[in-house]
């Protein structure tokens, strides 16, 4: 558990946070706009939502040391990539093959480790998974943005590249070696394909999955960018900033929270409670002007009700259908979530400029968000089983 929280925080630190820390230097040293820098690291991700159903399968079959060992070598390969990127194209190969290595290394199929590790006693070691990964910006951001400041961007991701290599590559290759709960990995057969289907084509499955990605999607685009909301709103750029950094430590202290609000609910009222608290936040921040002080108050909030949206999505599946062929089944049920997670990056900006601003956009995520929760009030549920 300690060596996969320790992958997950520098593959997270690396082959995510590194690119938006970087992304100014990248663009003063290239000519290449904001945009089109951050649009790698987006169609990385697109490429990490398309594969996740298959390592989610691969999980299944084979465990994990293999698979997330490959997918640190593959890290390590687009980092050096990234460094040697003599021009866009090349750069966008970059960050389309790390698309490769986040599909095997970042939460996905880390939750998938722990679900099939732990079983029935799950959520807590997800919690502190998603505790020690939520301080990957904290602790590598800082990092980053000194080894560009010492050896330019180009040096810095060599040197990133090999941090990655020392760290990850060792760590999955030498403990993750633990036994699933629920019995060995086995082969893939017609039977398990036939279950798998069973559950991802059933009404309940999509339902869910599309209300967590409208979740997912809503409330990434409007608190990645309470910067330029709240700058607009006349705030201070150094109030603003602090806003940002207080909405990760609202993931935080929501993520502490959630195994408690687990014991004390079922699988829909904390769908559905955790979709309303989120939409209230979003309706406020886009409504509301002034005062300063509560804007604060709710941005942190809308961090909570993201840091329990994050155990939330790890363990919708296992929550609904156990964990027999988990990987497979939440490999599918997450790949929209990140699919959204990427396009948020840019639709966000994208919409405030078409709009007129960040809280217009605000009241489309908020209104989006509000009709997600009164869908997942109708969550289909499973009929009870016959009597004998």
């Amino acid at each position: 558990m300690t060596a996969l929280c320790l992958a997950q925080i520098t593959s997270w630190g690396l082959l995510f946070y590194s690119l938006p820390v970087a992304v100014v230097p990248v663009s003063a040293d290239t000519g290449w706009s904001h945009t089109t820098v951050t649009a790698a690291l987006a169609a990385g991700l697109l490429v990490s939502a398309v594969l996740g159903v298959r390592v989610g399968r691969l999980l299944d079959v084979r465990g994990p040391r293999a698979l997330m060992t490959t997918g640190s070598v593959i890290g390590v390969l687009a980092l050096l990539l990234v460094a040697w990127s003599p021009n866009l194209p090349m750069f966008f190969a970059a960050w389309l093959l790390a698309g490769f290595a986040q599909s095997a290394v970042l939460y996905p199929p880390a939750f998938a480790v722990i679900t099939r590790w732990y079983g029935p006693w799950r959520v807590g070691p997800l919690t502190t998974l998603t505790l020690v990964g939520g301080f990957a910006s904290t602790v590598f951001a800082p990092l980053v943005a000194f080894l560009v400041e010492v050896f330019g961007w180009r040096g810095s991701y060599l040197v990133m590249a090999v941090i990655l290599a020392l760290v990850t590559i060792p760590l999955h290759a030498l403990f993750l070696n633990g036994p699933w709960s629920d019995g060995a990995p086995v082969r893939a057969t017609t039977a398990a394909t036939a279950e798998i289907r069973q559950v991802t084509r059933s009404a309940r499955f999509r339902i869910l999955q599309i209300t967590m990605a409208v979740a997912t999607f809503t409330l990434f685009a409007v608190t990645i960018n309470i910067i330029p909301m709240f700058l607009e709103r006349g705030m201070s750029y150094e109030m603003a900033a602090l806003s940002l950094g207080l909405v990760g430590a609202g993931q935080v202290i929501g993520r502490i929270g959630y195994p408690q609000f687990a014991r004390a609910t079922t699988p829909r009222m904390r769908t559905v409670t955790v979709f309303i608290a989120g939409a209230a936040a979003l309706w406020v921040l886009a409504l509301l002007p002034q005062p300063y002080w509560l804007l604060v108050a709710v941005a942190i909030l809308a961090g909570g009700v993201r840091g329990c949206h994050t155990l939330l999505q790890a363990t919708a599946v296992s929550d609904r259908w156990g964990t027999k062929n988990f990987g497979a089944i939440n490999g599918a049920f997450v790949a929209p979530m990140t699919a959204v997670g990427a396009v948020a990056l840019v639709a966000g900006p994208g919409l405030a400029e078409l709009l007129g601003g960040y809280p217009a956009m605000a009241v489309i995520m908020a209104a989006l968000l509000t009709g997600a929760a009164l869908v997942a009030m109708r969550e289909p549920q499973p009929r009870p089983a016959p009597h004998p």
